[in-house]
C-alpha cells in the first residue's frame, strides 16, 4: 500500500471534480469572475469549499469567523451551509474585492448571514474578545497574512468552543516550507507556525494536501 498522497495532474483534478463537486451556478459563476482578478491565486479551490461546507454541517456550526475573505467564495459555500440563524463574521481590509463578494452574497440569499468587517483582522478579533465571545465560535477559517498566523490562531482559539474547529490554509505553501534552501518572509513564517501547531498540546491537528494545504486543528 502506498503510504503518500497520489501525484493530483490537471486530468485526474479534473477528474475528482467532476464526479465529487457539487456546485451551484452562482458558484461557479463567482469563480468565473474571480479567474479574471490580477490576483485569482487566491480563491480557495472549489474542492475545499465542497470540504468547509460539509464540515461546518458536520459540526452543526452556527457562528464562525473567516479570516481573509477576498471575493467571497469561502464565504458564500460556508454560509450556504449554515441554518438559517447562523452568522459569519468576515475580515477583511480590501472593499474592491469584497465588493464583489457582497454582490454574490445578496445573490445567493445569504447576506443577512455574513457581517463584513473591513478591518484588520487582529483588531476585529480582540474586538469580540473585549464583547466576551470567548468560547462561542464553533468554526474559523484563516486565510490572510502568514506573518499574522499565529497572532490569528490565538484569538481564534480563545473564540472557539472545545470541540470547535480552525481551519488554516496554504499551510503547504507551494511546497516551500519542505525546502530548507527557500527562506522568503511568508515560507518562515509557515514553517514556523506548522511547527507551532505540532507542538500544541491544546489542539488535535490535521494536515491535509487538499490545494496548498490546509491544516484542521480541533480544540480539546
Amino acid at each position: 500500500m502506498k503510504r503518500k498522497t497520489i501525484n493530483i495532474t490537471d486530468q485526474l483534478y479534473d477528474y475528482l471534480l467532476s464526479v465529487s463537486l457539487k456546485e451551484t451556478e452562482l458558484q461557479r459563476e463567482l469563480r468565473a469572475d474571480t479567474a479574471k482578478q490580477p490576483q485569482a491565486i487566491m480563491q480557495v479551490g472549489p474542492d475545499q469549499g465542497q470540504l468547509m461546507a460539509m464540515l461546518i454541517r458536520l459540526m452543526h456550526a452556527k457562528k464562525i469567523i473567516e479570516i481573509g475573505v477576498f471575493t467571497g467564495y469561502s464565504s458564500l459555500c460556508m454560509a450556504m451551509a449554515l441554518p438559517d440563524d447562523g452568522h459569519i463574521v468576515a475580515c477583511d481590509i480590501n472593499k474592491e474585492y469584497t465588493d464583489i463578494a457582497r454582490q454574490y452574497w445578496r445573490k445567493a440569499g445569504v447576506a443577512d448571514k455574513i457581517e463584513l468587517v473591513l478591518a484588520p483582522a487582529i483588531r476585529t478579533l480582540d474586538k469580540l474578545l473585549a464583547q466576551g465571545e470567548q468560547g462561542t465560535y464553533d468554526f474559523v477559517f484563516i486565510d490572510a497574512d502568514k506573518p499574522e498566523y499565529p497572532d490569528y490562531y490565538e484569538r481564534s482559539l480563545q473564540l472557539i468552543r472545545k470541540g470547535g474547529l480552525i481551519a488554516i490554509d496554504n499551510v503547504l505553501w507551494y511546497g516551500k516550507p519542505a525546502d530548507p534552501v527557500e527562506k522568503d518572509k511568508d515560507t518562515l513564517a509557515i514553517r514556523k507556525f506548522n511547527q507551532k501547531l505540532y507542538q500544541d498540546s491544546r489542539v488535535m491537528i490535521s494536515m491535509l494536501t487538499i490545494a496548498d494545504g490546509l491544516t484542521l486543528a480541533l480544540k480539546l
